[in-house]
Order: C-alpha cells, then structure tokens, then sequence
C-alpha cells in the first residue's frame, strides 16, 4: 500500500457531537479504500498535533470550515502547509457551517467528500496571509458581516485570520466538556458571558472612513468614505480587491484592483476572514501566497 493510501483522519469533537451519522459515514468509505490511522482530538492543541506528527500519512479533516481553517492554520505555523496535501470531509450542522469548503470546490455529502478524498487530486490554490501571520482561504469583509449578515461572532476578537481560531463558539471545541456533561453548567457559562459583553471600541455601523491601497497604490483615501471593502484570492497569485464607496444621491461605482499586497488603515475597524471576526484594529496588511497550499478535489 502507497503512502497515498495511508491517511491520518482527523475528526473535529464538533462534527462528532453535531452529526455522528457523517462522521461515521465517512470512515466507513475512507477505511473501505485506504489505510486509516484515526485520531480523535479532544480540543486544538490535540488537533494540531496530531497534524503535525502525521508522518507519512495524508491528512484528512473532518469537519466543518472552521476546523478546516485550523488545520492550515497549524501546517502554516511549522512552515509545511506548501509540502502537505490536505484533504477534508466537511461536516457542520448548518450549510453555512461548510460554506469555505463547498466554495473552494469539495463536494457535498459525506460520501462524495470521502471518494474525492480517495479518488481526488491535489490541487494548488492561492493563500492570502496577514501581517499577524493569520492566513485567508476564502475573502475578507470590512465591515465583518458574515454569514448570518449580523456578524454576532465579531466579540471573538481573538487571533488574526485563520491563525487566531482556537476553537469554534462558546468552547465547543474541547468536546465532551463540562459543559456537555452538565447542561447546568453551560447555561450558566453563556449567561456569565452575556453579562460581561463590554462595549465595543469599533466603530458605529455605517460608512466607514478608511484608506486602501492595492501594492502601493491608494485606491480610496481617508476622505471618501466607504460602504465595505472586499479582498479575495482571484488566482495567478493575485488578489481581487473591491471598495464600495459610500453614495449621497448619485450612485457611485466600485472600485475594483488586482494586488499581490493589499493594507487596509484608519480608524478602528473590524474585519470578517473566513469565519472568524478580527478587531478592532489600525492597521492590516494582507499579502498573497501564490498556490500556497494544496487540497484535493474531484479530478
């Protein structure tokens, strides 16, 4: 049996308290064709390393985007994201959960994922990495509106890009917690957190005034205030930048750029990339990986 054949499936605690059934799906097709070492983190420092330590084998995630983000998160950070080929069975209670995933180009379903996994190819795919070493698989929105379009996840506040997650929303990551083992006790740890939600420093919704400039070359400045502004890998090692200015009567047009460097500064800002919501900041730069990393999809 190949070294192709040998892989390393990494099993989010997340997936399998959301849905058993996919997780359970999917070893069933992985272990039918190919040799599985399973891993069963508890929480990220368990998922990462056993990423790490992988050896040999492919390493296979399943679950949802955000332990997607942390798995290349982790290979960034030891600087072996560009030698491995990962691959991922995406598994999340809502669709919006495996969105990245889905939009990056692996299939839906527990059973299609896990025969790309098998059948599949690495493919190269441009990464966008911050100047606080977090990295963007998907886009980054200012303001941070996401997927629910209220961005209520912006408290997080922890970490930059991918490289900041260390865990998914009220400590779900760690798995068969207290929480889960006391419902008690989650109540009230979500109602001693609601209590001490301080006031955000970020500005208040509405344009914002911020300057933009794509490889050095200001496409908005401090003066023309701006609805959002939008930053996403659009292949050739290129990013795709977009600014939304802010319109009084007459609609203005967006303003639209290809940069391998893209900074973002002015007053307090928060920023949606992926999933997680970063801020308040000053001042972000976001730089493009060309083919950065590689995850197989369906030949």
């Amino acid at each position: 049996m190949s070294a192709r054949d040998q892989l390393l499936v990494v099993i989010d605690p997340v997936a399998r308290r959301t849905d058993g059934e996919s997780v359970r799906i999917a070893k069933d097709v992985l272990g039918a064709g190919a040799g599985v070492k399973l891993c069963l983190p508890e929480g990220p420092e368990e998922f990462t390393k056993a990423l790490v330590r992988r050896g040999a084998r492919r390493p296979v995630v399943v679950g949802d985007d955000r332990a997607l983000l942390r798995a290349v998160s982790a290979l960034h950070r030891e600087r072996v994201l560009g030698s491995a080929v990962l691959s991922v069975v995406p598994v999340g209670q809502a669709a919006a959960a495996v969105r990245l995933a889905r939009e990056l180009g692996v299939p839906a379903g527990a059973v299609a994922a896990a025969r790309a996994v098998l059948e599949g190819a690495p493919r190269r795919l441009d990464l966008i990495v911050d100047d606080r070493d977090g990295v963007v698989l998907g886009d980054v929105r200012i303001p941070p509106v996401g997927p629910g379009g209220d961005g209520r996840d912006a408290g997080g506040g922890a970490g930059t890009g991918a490289g900041g997650d260390t865990g998914h929303a009220g400590g779900s990551a760690g798995g068969g917690g207290a929480g889960e083992r006391h419902p008690w006790l989650r109540t009230c740890q979500s109602l001693v957190r609601t209590l001490g939600v301080r006031p955000s420093r970020a500005a208040p919704a509405g344009p914002s005034r911020l300057r933009v400039e794509a490889d050095g070359v200001t496409l908005v400045d401090l003066d023309q205030p701006v609805e959002g502004v939008y930053v996403r890998p659009g292949g050739g090692g290129f990013a795709r930048v977009e600014v939304l200015p802010a319109s009084v009567g007459a609609q203005i047009a967006p303003v639209r750029a290809r940069a391998r460097s893209v900074t973002v500064s002015g007053p307090d800002f928060r920023y949606r990339a992926d999933t997680l919501v970063t801020g308040p900041v000053r001042s972000r730069t976001w730089q493009v990986r060309a083919q950065g990393w590689r995850l197989t999809l369906p030949r």
